[in-house]
């Protein structure tokens, strides 16, 4: 019985990502603000609404660091918050 291997015959393409799915933060180059964030969720019974700051940080983190795609703050949702503070601030 013989096996060959024929590395050849088809190569990897890697492709980008879908829209929305990102790579993982192997090297942890953002996990001080996950972990903000997720201490923000735990103290304030994962009211998402209050910890959006920390939200808007963390992803401009991994866009900083192309763990995500660029987008504007405004098409992910923090159009409101400029400087950190919220416009109802």
């Amino acid at each position: 019985m013989s096996t060959a291997m024929n590395f050849g015959s088809k190569s990897f393409q890697p492709r980008p990502p879908d829209k929305g799915s990102f790579p993982l933060d192997h090297f942890g180059e953002c996990k001080s603000f996950k972990e903000k964030f997720m201490k923000c969720l735990r103290d304030n019974n994962f009211e998402n609404a209050l910890c959006r700051n920390e939200s808007k940080e963390y992803l401009e983190c991994r866009m900083e660091r192309q763990l995500m795609a660029q987008e504007p703050l405004e098409k992910l949702g923090f159009g409101d918050l400029k400087d950190g503070k919220s416009d109802r601030d």
